[in-house]
C-alpha cells in the first residue's frame, strides 16, 4: 500500500449519521473474490436510480444528480466528511476497499464502528474522529465553499483547515504505524522475517523431532 504521512484533499460532505457498510458497498457487488474493482459501486443505491450489478458499465447507469458524489463541484474529492457511527453494520472489508478504490484517502466523522475503523487503517484509509462542534463547522464550510480542502498530518495527528483552524485527532500507535509505512498486518509481520527465520531454525535445532 502507499504510505500516508500527509494528505491534502478536496472535501465532500455526506451529512448523514449511521452510514452502514451495506450502503457503502451493497451486498450484490460482493460476489467477486478479487480485492479490486469495487470503486465504481461505492454508495451504489444512493448514487444511481437503476439497480446495479458487478460489471455493469457506468454508461448504462442513471445517476441521482442530487447525491453529493455526483455533483461536479466534488469531482476528485479524496476526503469524505460524515457524522456519527460511520461504517456500522456488517464487518465486510469490501467497504473500505470500495472507498479507497474510489479515490478517498481520509474519512472524517464524529465516530466510526470499531471494526470498520480498524479495517480502514489496514487498507490505507485514515479515519479521523473529531467532536460534534468540529464536524458541524466543517460541514458548513464544505457546503458553503466550493473547492474546500483539508490537510492531514498523520505524524502530528492534526487536521488543518485553509483558514488555519486545526484539530488534533487520536489513533492507536500500531494503526498509525501501518498507515505511515504503507503496510497491512501481513506486511508488518514480514518486517520481522529475519527474526522469525532465526527463531524457527533455533527451535528446530533444539527440537529436531518436530
Amino acid at each position: 500500500m502507499e504510505p500516508l504521512v500527509c494528505h491534502d484533499g478536496l472535501v465532500v460532505p455526506l451529512d448523514r449519521d449511521n452510514v452502514d457498510t451495506d450502503a457503502i458497498m451493497p451486498k450484490q457487488f460482493m460476489k467477486s473474490i478479487a480485492r479490486t474493482g469495487f470503486g465504481p459501486y461505492l454508495f451504489d443505491e444512493w448514487r444511481y436510480r437503476d439497480a446495479g450489478y458487478y460489471g455493469k458499465p457506468a454508461s448504462e447507469r442513471t445517476p441521482r444528480p442530487e447525491f453529493a458524489l455526483n455533483l461536479p463541484r466534488y469531482a476528485g474529492a479524496s476526503v469524505l466528511l460524515a457524522r456519527r457511527n460511520f461504517g456500522c453494520g456488517s464487518s465486510r472489508e469490501h467497504a473500505p476497499w470500495a472507498l479507497h478504490q474510489y479515490g478517498f484517502r481520509v474519512l472524517v466523522a464524529e465516530s466510526f464502528a470499531d471494526i470498520f475503523f480498524n479495517n480502514c487503517c489496514k487498507n490505507g484509509l485514515l479515519p479521523v474522529r473529531l467532536d460534534a462542534a468540529a464536524i458541524d463547522h466543517l460541514m458548513n464550510a464544505a457546503a458553503a465553499t466550493p473547492g474546500y480542502r483539508l490537510r492531514f498530518d498523520l505524524r502530528a495527528q492534526t487536521a488543518i483547515a485553509p483558514a488555519g483552524e486545526h484539530w488534533r485527532f487520536e489513533i492507536a500507535p500500531a494503526l498509525k504505524t501501518l498507515l505511515l509505512e504503507g503496510l497491512d498486518e501481513t506486511g508488518a509481520t514480514l518486517e520481522f522475517a529475519d527474526a522469525i527465520r532465526a527463531f524457527e531454525a533455533a527451535h528446530l535445532e533444539r527440537s529436531p523431532w518436530l
